[in-house]
């Protein structure tokens, strides 16, 4: 008999249609889980993905969801929850794309942009999940951070900086939250052959010399896979973390230290 990791319901993967996005949906999947896929713009990705999951033998929704629309937000948010009965773990994974500047290049629109759609998109996520996941018992967060936690990545301040802000709020969730048995906690990656890094590569941000100095601060001399990111949140996610709440894993090849 083989163990099961997760209640009833589904895991509501935010920004499931993108590169690491797909990788943890098919994680869920594989553990055992139902998954509702939520895609800002990647329609056709979002449903062969789910036509995929259905494959494995889970049940799979697709959502259109931009998380800065808080009306959106409860709209997906109630429509995953009657397709799957409830919802037991909220992955956030969706960020905003934007290129790499120094913080003194930096212009109020962007950076107001970017808080505005990332920072101010997951205090709507957490609005419209929290009181649903105390009514049903328990659940978890799952935040898809970043390893400029670690290490400072210079010109990615616009990514680090609202992943940051989300960190502070997730820790704030497993502080206040616990009497509830809501747990939450982070993955914050590295460089994962994936989604933004492989746009921007092709864009040409990444040179050999840029490869070489971010490999300098790696342990292990590779990018990281977007399944290993996976991995690690369907861990935290599941049962077997039922302990552990609060806390940061790096999937991020011994990154800065």
């Amino acid at each position: 008999m083989s163990l099961r990791l997760f209640p009833d319901g589904a895991a509501l993967v935010i920004g499931g249609s993108g590169g690491v996005g797909q990788a943890v949906c098919r994680e869920f999947a594989r553990a055992g889980t139902d998954v509702a896929v939520t895609y800002n713009k990647k329609r056709e990705v979002a449903d062969r993905l789910a036509q995929e999951l259905r494959g494995m033998g889970r049940r799979a929704s697709v959502h259109q969801l931009t998380i800065g629309d808080a009306q959106r937000v409860e709209a997906v948010v109630e429509a995953a929850a009657r397709e799957h009965g409830r919802l037991h773990t909220i992955v956030v994974g969706a960020g905003t794309f934007a290129k790499q500047v120094l913080l003194s290049e930096m212009t109020r629109e962007l950076w107001q942009m970017v808080m505005e759609q990332d920072v101010n998109g997951f205090f709507n996520v957490m609005q419209a999940t929290l009181p649903r996941l105390k009514a049903w018992g328990g659940g978890s967060y799952v935040h898809l951070g970043s390893a400029g936690h670690l290490s400072w990545p210079e010109r990615d301040g616009i990514s680090v900086a609202p992943k940051a802000a989300i960190e502070a709020l997730i820790t704030g969730i497993a502080r206040e939250e616990g009497r509830h048995k809501i747990r939450a906690n982070t993955v914050l990656l590295g460089v994962i052959e994936a989604g933004m890094f492989l746009e921007l590569t092709k864009q040409g941000v990444f040179d050999e010399a840029w490869v070489k100095e971010v490999h300098k601060n790696l342990a292990l001399k590779r990018w990281g896979k977007p399944e290993e990111v996976g991995h690690a949140v369907v861990f935290l996610a599941s049962d077997q973390a039922l302990y552990v709440t609060g806390q940061r894993i790096a999937v991020a090849g011994g990154y800065g230290l």
